[in-house]
């Protein structure tokens, strides 16, 4: 089991997404906005090596506006050694990448604008991805999407759009259980018609599900996964007490997390942790771990 965390380190004091307001755009904020992310990504990585935390979901700002139609710098070609060198060094140490672009990447949109700069967003993607030579286990992550008052023709249309995307990124791309509208079982119906692997957000499931305890849940996603996707990728959080459902929780329950893992036992799988405090909880549970 590789253990991550999501985008931001809050012990190394940088960021690596670090962006800009559209009316400010210009290529000088560009160059020196992803100059920051990637310098402060490779810090990021090389904290995580040394701290043996080798799964990371890296930022979708990390190269601001880069698929907007206001953007035409030349990133990938003036990055592009940049892009090579952290592309080598997580390699080199066997890291496990996601990235997970917004909630506004709906492919499954009833407007066809939408859907089209939805799918600029996911080639964008894919060039970061791509231009650091990683395998077809490195994924993008994203939402079934929108109901629109028709869950039959919303789940139709992603299906439908899923087929019609270029192969680059059909072979990279994952579709998670939200917490409100599209359950794991909504999810394997899309698998089947499509093929497309399922990403399982444990927090998720809990609050939205049809009865599926979590081993049963994790058998059913792993099987959607094939070896040249890697390991199944696995999200994990807890409720934030006296907020909204589904908010994420501040600091990991490890005792919750134990009870996981012994449920979780002889599965294998990478899991991303998305709590708040970063890489404190996935230090804690490393320790756990390795008990």
């Amino acid at each position: 089991m590789k253990i991550g965390y999501p985008c931001i380190n809050r012990s190394i004091g940088c960021t690596a997404n670090a962006t800009f307001r559209l009316k400010n755009y210009s290529e000088e904020n560009l160059v020196e906005k992803v100059k920051n992310n990637l310098d402060c990504l490779m810090q990021i990585l090389k904290y995580n090596k040394q701290k043996n935390l080798l799964f990371f979901r890296i930022s979708s700002v990390i190269v601001p506006f880069g698929s907007h139609p206001i953007c035409k710098f030349d990133w990938q070609k003036y990055f592009k050694n940049e892009f090579k060198t952290i592309g080598n060094y997580i390699k080199e140490n066997n890291f496990r990448i996601s990235m997970h672009p917004d909630q506004f990447t709906l492919i499954n949109a009833k407007d066809e604008f939408i859907v089209k700069r939805s799918i600029a967003e996911l080639n964008y993607h894919c060039e970061i991805l791509d231009l650091m030579s990683l395998d077809n286990t490195a994924k993008i992550q994203i939402h079934v999407g929108g109901v629109y008052g028709d869950k039959e023709a919303a789940i139709t249309r992603f299906i439908h759009n899923y087929n019609l995307l270029p192969e680059k990124i059909k072979k990279r791309l994952v579709v998670e259980n939200d917490d409100f509208s599209y359950s794991l079982k909504d999810c394997l119906r899309i698998h089947r018609a499509c093929g497309i692997p399922i990403l399982f957000d444990t927090f998720h499931h809990e609050c939205l599900n049809n009865n599926e305890s979590i081993h049963d849940a994790l058998l059913y996603t792993k099987s959607t996964w094939k070896k040249e996707d890697g390991e199944m990728m696995v999200d994990y959080s807890t409720q934030k007490q006296e907020a909204r459902r589904g908010t994420h929780t501040e600091h990991i329950d490890i005792n919750h997390f134990k009870k996981f893992l012994e449920i979780a036992k002889n599965i294998n799988f990478d899991i991303m942790l998305e709590i708040k405090d970063k890489e404190e909880s996935a230090l804690e549970v490393k320790k756990e771990i390795e008990c």
